[in-house]
Parts: C-alpha cells; sequence; structure tokens
C-alpha cells in the first residue's frame, strides 16, 4: 500500500511561486509510487477557529459548516503532510493558518501524519522564513511529527521567477523521501 500525503498550499496565486515549489514535490512524490491529495486553502470555505470548544465534544464536528471536514479526515488518514506557504509579514499567510488552526478539532482524538515538511517562498531573504519554520517546528513538535525537511526559496517577487532555482531541486528531493 502506497504512503498517502496531504499536501495544503496557503497561496493565494493559483500560478505563484509557492504552487511551483509545491507541484515539484508532488510530481516527485508520485513518482515514487506515494498518493497525494492536494488542497489550495485558497479555494476552501474554512473559517476561523472560534474557540468555543464544540468540536472536542462532538467527535471533531465544528460548529461552523464548512470544507474543513473533508481536511480532518486526511489527517485522519494520511501519513505525512505537507504545508506549503508564501511568507507573509514574517509569517504563513492567512490561508493555510485558518486551515492550521482547525486542527485543534483533533488534539483529543489524534491524527494519523507521522512526517511533516514546509515548504516557504518570500520576497526577502530566507531568514524572513525563520519565524515560520520556528511555528512548524514547534507544531511539529507538539504533535509528535517527525520532521522531513523544510525548503525555503527566497528572494521572489513574480510568479515564475521559481523557474531553474535549486530549491525546485531540493522540493523534488523531498518529495521522494517523505
Amino acid at each position: 500500500m502506497s504512503k498517502t500525503i496531504l499536501a495544503i498550499s496557503g497561496s493565494p496565486r493559483p500560478k505563484g511561486n509557492t504552487e511551483s515549489l509545491l507541484k515539484a514535490l508532488i510530481d516527485e512524490a508520485l513518482k515514487a509510487g506515494k498518493t497525494v491529495v492536494n488542497y489550495r486553502a485558497a479555494d476552501l470555505k474554512v473559517g476561523p477557529c472560534h474557540g468555543c470548544c464544540y468540536c472536542l465534544k462532538h467527535n471533531a464536528v465544528c460548529v461552523q459548516k464548512d470544507d474543513m471536514p473533508q481536511i480532518l479526515d486526511n489527517l485522519r488518514n494520511c501519513e505525512a503532510i505537507v504545508l506549503a506557504s508564501p511568507v507573509y509579514y514574517y509569517g504563513l499567510s492567512a490561508q493555510i493558518k485558518l486551515v492550521i488552526d482547525r486542527f485543534f478539532a483533533l488534539i483529543e482524538e489524534g491524527m494519523a501524519i507521522k512526517r511533516a515538511a514546509l515548504l516557504m517562498t518570500c520576497g526577502d531573504d530566507a531568514t524572513a522564513a525563520n519565524p515560520s519554520i520556528a511555528n512548524f517546528r514547534a507544531m511539529a513538535n507538539y504533535l509528535k511529527w517527525e520532521e522531513a525537511g523544510v525548503v525555503v526559496a527566497p528572494n521572489l517577487h513574480d510568479p515564475g521567477e521559481i523557474e531553474g532555482r535549486p530549491e525546485l531541486e531540493e522540493a523534488k528531493r523531498l518529495g521522494a523521501i517523505i
């Protein structure tokens, strides 16, 4: 049985550099025989966590009726997760942060995820991703996810600028091993 990877992109640009970086990883994972479930957070209707804890008393069912149940089902069943985001003001994009905050619904039930990777693009130097990397590592540690890798592609401003960059090869290598 092949390993199933949950990939979530936080980029609002469907043809942006973050999507290209994630596509490189996904293509290589598929070549390696893995199954990939891919979501673009910007295409989903996901509301912010209300902090009401309703989900903890109702089998991870939220009071909000949105697209989050499909993500939660994949967190229950996929062995690995890849989070991809541009750096926005030294953090993850709002689109992916909404999804991540709603992982809370499974905090008591648990997730099948064992390994995790982070892909980031930014218009600044690579240090702009450091706060997001620290957040990712803290989350992975708390959830007992093994870190499979982190790829940061810095100094990108326009869609397509990532083409030919070494970070695409890094993402491919990560796709083969995650």
